[in-house]
């Protein structure tokens, strides 16, 4: 919050005027200079509470006495060691007795060495530390440094350090330039409105850029998801034909483990009906023996009755009786009777 310092003494308009009638520039180019330097200077330390920057403010080192109290009003003043804040005027008296440590003028067609001479031995008898005067005219710039109570003036002021600011002055582009101790030079107001500009566009197109990355990263992540939902529906679906397949497998196994039993069981039979068949045909073989050995059998019967009965007659013919001959033949006595 800024705030406004008010005077603990009598203070009057007359005692202490907030203005000493003088325009605060006379044209653009020293105007450009001040505001330039002024608003430079007061962003290099806009962090630092107790650093106060002003331009074309009063300056009054000490109390009215008798009449008007002696004033300057430099084009631009550093006080380190106050804080921030609006002032009609800046009262040495009222601000812990601290004087301006940096002042800088700006010369103009209308500044005379009269005029400047008095301002220089203000600025030394009232403990300025860093006075700095430049002529844009002339592409001039002139510096003094406080040293035992006395402004003395330095020696070369190109690329000149400011012990105070930190910050360097350069002229070599035909108008005196400040940088701040980051290298970055004080720019006017176009300038920063401009670099303002651009950094808003640079920003917007960032913003844009990283929208759009956002965006493709989201349609790449969606295509991943998609991507990976697709995997794992292929992963199901082989899953599910690897099952088929398993599936399929058994069914065959067990189709030719069925095929194999049934082959085991057709041999069976096949062996069964071979071994029946074989003792069929053993048994008919038999069957057929037995036939043969009937067969011969009835041969033999038959050539034995046929002996005994042709041995009847000769047996008969030998005195035989017919009981003796049927005995002997093992005949009844009909049946060698009637072989007689």
């Amino acid at each position: 919050m800024v705030q406004q310092l008010q005077p603990t003494t009598v203070d009057s308009d007359w005692l202490y005027p907030e203005s000493d009638g003088l325009p605060l520039s006379d044209n653009t180019i020293q105007f450009r200079l001040i505001t330039t330097i002024q608003g430079g200077i007061d962003a290099l330390f806009a962090d630092d509470p107790n650093i106060f920057v002003a331009g074309d403010l009063l300056w009054y080192p000490i109390e009215a006495v008798e009449g008007v109290a002696k004033s300057q009003a430099p084009d631009v003043m550093v006080v380190f060691g106050r804080p921030k804040g609006d002032r009609r005027s800046y009262k040495q008296f009222l601000e812990d007795n601290i004087a301006p440590q940096v002042v800088f003028e700006i010369l103009s067609h209308s500044n005379t060495k009269a005029e400047m001479l008095s301002k220089f031995n203000f600025y030394e008898r009232y403990g300025v530390e860093e006075y700095y005067l430049y002529d844009p005219a002339t592409n001039l710039l002139k510096g003094w440094l406080k040293r035992d109570n006395k402004l003395i003036s330095i020696d070369k002021m190109e690329g000149w350090l400011s012990p105070r600011l930190g910050c360097r002055f350069e002229t070599a582009k035909g108008s005196l330039e400040l940088y701040r101790p980051d290298g970055q030079r004080m720019e006017t107001f176009v300038e920063n409105s401009k670099r303002a500009e651009q950094e808003s566009q640079r920003a917007e197109q960032e913003s844009q850029r990283a929208e759009q990355e956002s965006q493709r990263a989201e349609q790449e992540a969606q295509r991943a998801e998609q991507e990976a939902q697709r995997a794992e529906q292929e992963a199901q679906r082989a899953e599910q034909e690897a099952q088929r397949a398993e599936q399929e497998s058994q069914r065959a196994e067990q189709e030719s483990q069925r095929a194999e039993q049934e082959s085991q069981r057709a041999e069976q039979e096949s062996q069964r009906a071979e071994q029946e068949s074989q003792r069929a045909e053993q048994e008919s073989q038999r069957a057929e023996q037995e036939s043969q050995r009937a067969e011969q059998e009835a041969q033999r019967a038959e050539q034995e009755t046929k002996a005994r009965r042709d041995a009847i007659p000769r047996l008969l013919a030998l005195g035989l009786s017919v009981e003796q001959v049927a005995q002997a033949l093992n005949l009844s006595v009909e049946e060698v009777n009637q072989s007689r």
